[in-house]
């Protein structure tokens, strides 16, 4: 399938909460790594087969927690440039994920939120 869904993050008002639910509920495994976040650390989720995702701190002020999907893309910069053609707005413009990759954060024209994501070594 081209373009696949292939990460989903938490962006949660209270990690430990979180984390604590989650891994009771679905069995994930946890695995905090030493990301430079603002909100602290980025919690890995690893789910075995199947889309991974993370837990961070909610960097919006005031903002609820909120999940969000990315999805793979080839070239980051042509996507992020297509979906602006296609008349999304840019939430984030490409960033670099220092050794991992690249993430943009786009709104599409019904007001959906969705990040786009190049790794490293792809």
């Amino acid at each position: 399938m081209p373009n696949p869904f292939i990460h989903a993050e938490l962006a949660t008002t209270d990690v430990p909460k979180a984390k604590a639910f989650y891994s009771k509920l679905f069995k994930w495994k946890l695995r905090d790594l030493p990301l430079p976040t603002p909100g602290g650390s980025y919690t890995m989720i690893e789910v075995g087969a199947g889309t991974g995702g993370g837990i961070m701190q909610q960097m919006i002020p005031g903002a609820e927690s909120a999940w969000m999907p990315y999805v793979l893309v080839k070239d980051i910069d042509a996507a992020t440039r297509q979906a602006r053609k296609l008349r999304a707005k840019i939430a984030k413009g490409v960033t670099e994920v220092e050794g991992m990759g690249w993430l943009s954060i786009i709104v599409d024209p019904t007001g959906a939120t969705l990040g786009l994501w190049e790794p490293k070594d792809m």
